[in-house]
């Protein structure tokens, strides 16, 4: 499923994030920076949301929870 975000909606989801909607964090593999994970509702659908906060700027993963394992890498 195509979740059809523009940057203005990214920014509103990340605005927007609660604790309620964090479902923790995990070293990354890759890296082994600490990735942290979110699943916010948007119009009925649960997204996954995956952040890494560095020193120049953020990385932002958006898609659809698809109910399975956190992955390891970033």
């Amino acid at each position: 499923m195509e979740l059809g975000l523009d940057e203005q909606d990214a920014c509103d989801v990340l605005a927007n994030l609660s604790a309620e909607d964090s479902t923790g964090r995990l070293e990354s593999a890759v890296t082994g920076e600490w990735i942290y994970l979110f699943k916010p509702v948007l119009a009925g659908t649960v997204l996954y949301v995956k952040l890494i906060l560095r020193s120049d700027c953020i990385v932002v993963s958006f898609h659809e929870d698809e109910g399975g394992s956190h992955e390891q890498d970033g």
